[in-house]
């Protein structure tokens, strides 16, 4: 029997705020979870924890505020919230600048963000975890750049996204063996495209008139592109998936890159 009942655990999910992040948090507050809302703006985290609180009622849901570049910012974090059960590194956005474009200033700052971050959350939280004998570390990374790096105009503008996300993959393989023979697992996993028509409405995207329908239909058509579902993954589908790793349930997964991609990934493996 399926139980993905989380209550009594605590959960941080960096880059809550919004998108796929407050999506995972939705789903963990529903499983009963404590939650820790996080994002870079106070603005933004007051809100999502205002539309957390209205949408799953009676949760337990507190906000924290951190540019996780900033090893100061950490951390106070950490200290503000000294232990979670479960740790899903979310944050960040994607970069698509050329590559002969960008600078060393923004190399660090992509590196900082996707690496140096979660390895400074993973580096206080991974030791409490095994002390107290249970624990979920998560980290998202993203098809189209640790495994298939699309055709060369995508690899183009997104060589920062690729080399930082395949890290990460590395990251938590790593962590998964520091934490052998314990109840605590580290796994990644790798979510196909799932923009909100919202997030693109905002990113100026529709601008031109294009609807949504249309759009997602023109963007898996396109280059580098093989869903099999043939649409865009819904957040919930994502943070369902998220909340599974992070239940009981998935005690026998550890060190692994799992997709929840909708089959853009042609491969038995």
């Amino acid at each position: 029997m399926i139980n993905l009942d989380l209550a009594g655990k605590r959960a941080f999910i960096t880059g809550s705020s919004s998108g796929i992040g407050y999506a995972i948090a939705k789903r963990m507050a529903q499983g009963g979870a404590a939650v820790v809302v996080h994002g870079r703006t106070e603005e933004h985290v007051v809100k999502a924890c205002a539309r957390l609180s209205r949408e799953v009622a009676g949760s337990e849901i507190c906000g924290q505020v951190a540019d996780l570049t900033d090893a100061a910012a950490v951390g106070r974090l950490i200290e503000a919230v000294p232990k979670v059960d479960i740790l899903v590194n979310n944050a960040g956005s994607t970069p698509s600048v050329p590559f002969f474009e960008m600078t060393d200033e923004q190399w660090q700052r992509y590196s900082d963000t996707y690496i140096l971050g979660a390895v400074r959350l993973a580096r206080h939280y991974l030791a409490k975890m095994i002390q107290q004998g249970w624990g979920r570390i998560l980290f998202s990374a993203g098809t189209t750049c640790s495994f298939t790096p699309g055709d060369s105009s995508v690899a183009q503008k997104m060589t920062a996204w690729i080399t930082c996300k395949s890290a990460v993959l590395g990251l938590a393989r790593g962590l998964a063996e520091i934490a052998a023979g314990t109840a605590v697992t580290v796994n990644a996993f790798i979510p196909g495209p799932s923009p909100s028509e919202e997030a693109l409405i905002s990113h100026g995207v529709l601008k031109s008139g294009k609807t949504f329908p249309d759009f997602e239909k023109e963007f898996i058509a396109g280059p580098g592109m093989s869903s099999v579902l043939r649409r865009f993954l819904r957040h919930d589908e994502i943070a369902s998936f998220v909340v599974f790793l992070a239940s009981e349930q998935s005690s026998g997964i550890t060190g692994a890159a799992l997709r929840v991609d909708g089959g853009i990934i042609r491969s038995i493996l």
